[in-house]
This record gives structure tokens, sequence and C-alpha cells, in this order.
């Protein structure tokens, strides 16, 4: 009786295992452009779990952290050579190629909340021209997320755009340097690891650095009491792309599944991101700091003063070009633009 019960146990595994492998019709490998156990890289496994669990196991995602292949900067070109199937990553990194990347993934100054720039890419004519971005690389774009709306580091009060006047802020070179300048600030280009000190010393007044929640884990708010939040500049578009042609391949219902799977993934980490910022807020003012919140008129200032900048980045080529009009049409269309 026991012997028949192992053989029947056995019998039982071993058609697991078939089944398995017989649902199992699509095995994907992915590229994150964030490191492993980064809290971005943890939503994404979510998501590759997601894929599996939509499809009832018919698709299978390896989702490989930055570097594991080829450089972050050089996933279109292992996806289009067949070494990746996909790749999760910050757009920007591509503006080398063209400047309408760096323009799309990141217009500094236009969002003020996450889902601003989500329904700009889904309803807005975004996900249009990422594809006609990106499939000349042999890419399909699939859908979008992001790690967040940046707050902005101030050891002095910033109640609006006029309060930037002669202010030192650390920012990257770039973009972003040039919005802030245009503005009236003044840009010193320093690696994040120097923020906290020159701060500290009083080397900067102001860093552009990360995510409120972020900012009060590393102490920054802590010597720097005057943070702004929401914040008003930088917001990254993190792409979930394929292979075009595999995922022409996919069937419809894999497709519409890998989609929603990729909707749930950008939902998940805008909320939960959003929430950790909130508790951070609510911290970061039982401890005496305070937050400013820039009003809907500054906010547009801002943007107006970036819009130039934008222009200048536009001149760089026809689908920069494309990519500016098309967030001035939406960012007027939306009463987001100042008048």
């Amino acid at each position: 009786m026991k012997r028949t019960t192992l053989m029947t146990g056995a019998a039982l595994a071993a058609l697991c295992l078939t089944t398995a492998a017989q649902a199992q019709e699509y095995s994907l490998r992915f590229q994150s452009s964030d490191p492993a156990g980064n809290p971005n890289f943890i939503f994404q496994q979510g998501w590759a779990e997601s894929v599996s669990e939509m499809t009832d196991g018919r698709v299978a995602i390896e989702l490989l952290p930055v570097g594991s292949i080829v450089d972050y900067k050089e996933t279109p070109d292992a996806i289009a050579a067949g070494l990746l199937d996909g790749h999760i990553t910050d757009t920007s990194y591509f503006a080398g190629r063209d400047p309408a990347f760096g323009l799309i993934a990141n217009p500094v100054g236009a969002w003020s909340d996450p889902e601003q720039m989500i329904d700009f890419v889904e309803n807005g004519g975004g996900a249009e021209l990422m594809n006609e971005l990106i499939n000349p690389y042999g890419l399909e774009f699939i859908g979008v997320s992001t790690p967040g709306l940046e707050a902005f580091v101030s050891k002095v009060p910033l109640e609006g755009v006029d309060d930037l006047q002669g202010v030192k802020i650390r920012s990257p070179e770039g973009l972003i340097a040039n919005v802030f300048a245009a503005a009236g600030a003044n840009p010193v280009n320093l690696p994040a690891s120097e923020v906290y000190t020159s701060l500290d010393k009083g080397v900067i007044d102001a860093a552009d650095y990360s995510v409120f929640s972020v900012n009060q884990e590393t102490g920054m708010n802590e010597i720097a009491m005057h943070p702004v939040y929401p914040g008003f500049h930088s917001l990254p578009l993190v792409e979930v792309s394929m292979n075009k042609q595999k995922w022409d391949g996919l069937p419809e219902d894999i497709q519409t599944q890998i989609k929603a799977a990729v909707k749930q993934f950008q939902q998940t980490q805008v909320n939960t991101l959003k929430e950790r910022d909130l508790a951070a807020v609510e911290a970061a003012k039982s401890e005496g700091i305070t937050v400013h919140d820039w009003s809907a008129e500054d906010r547009a200032k801002f943007r107006t003063i970036a819009q130039a900048e934008w222009a200048k980045v536009a001149e760089g080529s026809p689908m920069a070009q494309k990519v500016f009009d098309a967030l001035n049409v939406y960012l007027t269309d939306n009463g987001l633009m100042g008048q």
C-alpha cells in the first residue's frame, strides 16, 4: 500500500511538471535599469510575477538587474539582436540617440503628479510618440510607470518661482540645470554622494535629489528644513518595451494580459510610493520641518519658463519637435500652462 502511494505521488508530481511545461508557451528575458534589491526593481519583479499569474503560466518572464547582459544604455541594441526580449528602463538614457527620448522621458517642470504624465502617455499621444521613437530600433512600447515625482530639498524657504533667484541648487547637467538657470537659480553640478555634506557645509542651498520619503530617510530634510512637496521639477518616465517582432507574434489575449499587468505594476508603484511620501511628510512636520507646497499659479509659471528650454531641445530633431508640440497641446488643453 505504501509503495503504491509513493508511486501515485510520483506520478502526480510528474504530471504536474508536464502540465506546467505545456502551460508555459512563452519565455521572455527582460533587463531592468535598476539594481537588484532596489525598491523599483522589487516593483518590477512583481510585474513579472503578475504576468505569469494573469496568463495562467503561459508566459514566464525572467527579469534581470541592470548590467546583467549589457550596459543600461545598450538594451535597445541587445533587444534587436535577440540577446534580450525587452527592458524596463528610464527612457532618458537614450537621449544621445535622439533628444526626443530625453524630452519625453523628463520634460523638467511639466508634471506635478505622476497621473498627469501617465495620462499624457496613455491618452495624450505619448504612447504613439514612444512607438514612433522606438519602432525603428525594433521595439514595441507596452506601457509606462514612474518611481515618482521628486521632492525638492532646500535650506531656504521657497514659496514659489521668485524665491529661486540666486539660490545655489545642485542639479545634473543638461535640461534640468538649464531650466533652473532660466528661473534665476545658480545650478551646481555635484554627484549625489556629495549632496548631504554640501548642504551641511553651505556649498549649496538646495538640491534636486530624490522623492520625499528618500530625502527624509537619508536625513536631507534635517539639514535642509524647507522642502517643497509635491515637487515641481523632475518625474522620470519608465518604459516597458520589448522586441516588436516577438510582440507582434504573441496572441492578442496574451498582449492584453501583459498590458494589464503593466498597468497593475504602474498603479502599485505609484500608489505605494505616494503613501510612503505622505507618511514621510507627516513625520517631517512632526519634527518641525516646514513643507512648502507651490500654488498652481507658480507651478504654471515654472512650466512656462521650462517651456523655452524644451523648445531648444526640440530644435535637435524632428521627433523632438513632435514631442514638444504634443506636450504643449496636452498641457494647454488641461489648463496646466500659465496664461
